[in-house]
């Protein structure tokens, strides 16, 4: 089950529907605010974060997410255009288990959620 935000509509809605195909159960949300009012209501394995949107950015959202006890343990990624090695420093240094650059590879992003069993049923 992966929470997919991103304030980018049209990424998130086709990403997501890839990540159904798949096999993933998904939720968008297409801001932090929205993030968070799903979350309440919707445990995810993972969470997909976009850095840059407006209001709430990726780094707030993702230490509010910890908060949440059902998202303590969830695998957070951050999948953002942000890349450079200061972006990477802070991304590190947060409450992110992974980075992965827009557009991030499926066999990459995949691979990621393979190795937390974040399939349906898994």
């Amino acid at each position: 089950m992966i929470l997919l935000v991103d304030d980018n509509i049209d990424a998130a809605e086709s990403l997501a529907m890839v990540l159904r195909m798949d096999g993933h159960e998904v939720r968008t949300a297409f801001s932090g605010e929205a993030a968070l009012a799903t979350a309440q209501e919707w445990a995810a394995d993972a969470a997909l974060l976009d850095i840059g949107m407006p209001g709430m950015d990726g780094f707030t959202l993702a230490t509010r997410l910890r908060a949440i006890p059902a998202y303590r343990s969830a695998k957070l990624i951050a999948l953002t255009g942000y890349g450079q090695p200061e972006d990477l420093e802070r991304i590190e240094s947060s409450s992110f288990d992974h980075h992965l650059v827009k557009p991030a590879p499926m066999r990459e992003l995949s691979r990621v959620l393979e190795e937390d069993a974040c399939r349906r049923g898994a």
